[in-house]
């Protein structure tokens, strides 16, 4: 008995391709594995750079239609995808607790969260509104409209593999986009599912296409296709640097969101145990595998031994094990060698002099790639913890005097996703909030993300904003209309 057993609909594992509204399958295969336990969960077509062709090809002549469909039938088509994925939340969420490990209560709350962005996008993309505009020509009128971009390829990570779809491609295909999606070869299964439910919602055929494989052999060919009009993806910044600069050779959009190393700043009217239940929420998602995750507790010297106490009691009661099991808070990393580089970036504090207040070593005799729930009390912002992206359940705490110097702190990082703030000073809310260089803020709140909601960065945390209004915006091309000869 695998956790696949679990599934309720076991038509939902898929291990083809979906491609032009057939399932494809490809000429090699590769494993997906539970992190929790290491066991085999299914054998997964590659269908390489073949299958990549097809697909997009499949968006191309779907898109003829598709972007001429009213918004109106695009939306009621996409709205039976949302209820058929709400519908299934108890069974997605066991394909990404399976595949990624994160505890089951939050798998099938990503997948809630997942389907507000379909949600959204639907109603969205009916208020996609064109302007007129003034001109300076006697007899002459002009206006503006939003279409959409064309075929969008989406690349999404692991660690949200029901989510990070529906935030890219829900927007993509309510705003008249097709779409070719490559989910992470870590997490296929969720991306497949989505597909089925995609199907039986009536979604036509070569609107919404999944191809699996290595991304050496797909990405070029997804970055290089004149077919294809804008890249979207989440994952690492060295990454999306490599496919920014291929898109550049097509002159193709980009939706980028990269990584993070996001400051929680705890000012010295905070109350520390809110604070520190704020740190713990924030951090242990995922395993403190998200990239808005709380990287540097940047604490006022005033309240920071009380923080540190809290959060001490507060980290030793997490619960780490196997997603599935009652209670648990915290599941494992992605793979082992996610548990080698997380465990060597708290030696590598160590032996810089930090105080390993809780933890602080690999839970690899769980039977997984499990690491214990750490809390580090760094003593230096130059140690490895504070200058790298963790991705892991280390949180680390430093101190400062001042607002200034926690600014400056905050700042000091090539990244500019998420900042968090708690205080209790109206005045500091604006003045800190305005100094502080992330395109999200979260002031006495520990996460940041909505369907409703502007989510990206600065700097080299990615270029683009998905969810809200401006998450389907990014899908459409702005055109401008003169029409001359008209009576005065």
């Amino acid at each position: 008995m695998t956790a696949l057993d679990r599934l309720n609909d076991a038509s939902l594992l898929r291990t083809l391709s979906f491609i032009d509204g057939q399932w494809q399958s490809g000429r090699t295969r590769f494993a997906v594995h539970n992190p929790a336990n290491r066991e085999e969960l299914a054998q997964v077509d590659d269908v390489g750079e073949d299958g990549a062709k097809a697909a997009i090809a499949a968006a191309s002549q779907a898109l003829k239609t598709w972007r001429k469909t009213s918004v109106f039938e695009r939306g009621r088509i996409l709205r039976r995808w949302n209820d058929l994925i709400l519908e299934h939340a108890s069974d997605l969420g066991v394909l990404i607790t399976a595949e990624m490990g994160k505890p089951f209560a939050e798998a099938k709350g990503e997948v809630i969260y997942g389907a507000a962005f379909v949600d959204w996008s639907i109603e969205e993309a009916k208020r996609i509104h064109g302007e007129t505009i003034p001109v300076p020509i006697p007899g002459s009128r002009g206006w503006t409209v939003r279409q959409p971009v064309g075929v969008v390829s989406c690349i999404t990570p692991w660690n949200f593999p029901s989510a990070m779809v529906t935030r890219k491609c829900a927007p993509a295909m309510a705003a008249g986009c097709t779409v070719v999606l490559k989910p992470a070869p870590e997490t296929p299964l969720s991306a497949l599912a989505l597909a089925v439910l995609a199907e039986r919602a009536g979604i036509p055929k070569g609107v919404f296409n999944v191809v699996c494989g290595d991304a050496q052999a797909i990405g070029p060919v997804l970055t290089g296709s004149p077919e294809v009009r804008m890249i979207g993806f989440t994952g690492s910044t060295e990454v999306g640097k490599i496919l920014m600069g291929e898109a550049a050779k097509g002159i193709k959009r980009v939706a980028l969101e990269l990584g993070g190393n996001a400051p929680f700043l705890v000012m010295d009217d905070a109350d520390p145990e809110e604070a520190a239940s704020g740190i713990v929420r924030g951090k242990f998602r995922a395993a403190g595998q998200t990239c808005v995750s709380p990287n540097r507790i940047i604490v006022q010297d005033g309240v920071a031994d009380a923080l540190i106490e809290a959060l001490e009691a507060k980290v030793a009661a997490v619960r780490i094990g196997d997603g599935f099991e009652t209670g648990i808070d915290v599941g494992p990393l992605i793979h082992d060698d996610a548990v080698e580089r997380v465990d060597g970036l708290v030696r590598s504090a160590r032996d810089a002099g930090a105080r390993i207040v809780v933890g602080g070593q690999s839970r690899v005799d769980l039977g997984g790639s499990f690491y214990a729930p750490t809390l580090i009390e760094g003593d230096s912002f130059g140690l490895d913890l504070a200058c790298n992206e963790i991705f892991g359940p280390i949180a680390t705490v430093y101190r400062a005097k001042d607002e200034a110097e926690m600014i400056r702190a905050a700042n000091d990082t090539p990244y500019g996703l998420a900042a968090y703030l708690y205080t209790n000073d109206v005045g500091r809310v604006h003045r800190i909030s305005e100094g502080l260089d992330f395109g999200m803020i979260g002031i006495n709140a520990p996460t940041v993300g909505a369907a409703s909601t502007p989510f990206g960065g600065m700097k080299q945390s990615g270029i683009g904003r998905e969810g809200g209004k401006w998450g389907v915006e990014e899908f459409t091309e702005l055109k401008y209309v003169l029409l001359a000869g008209v009576e005065s």
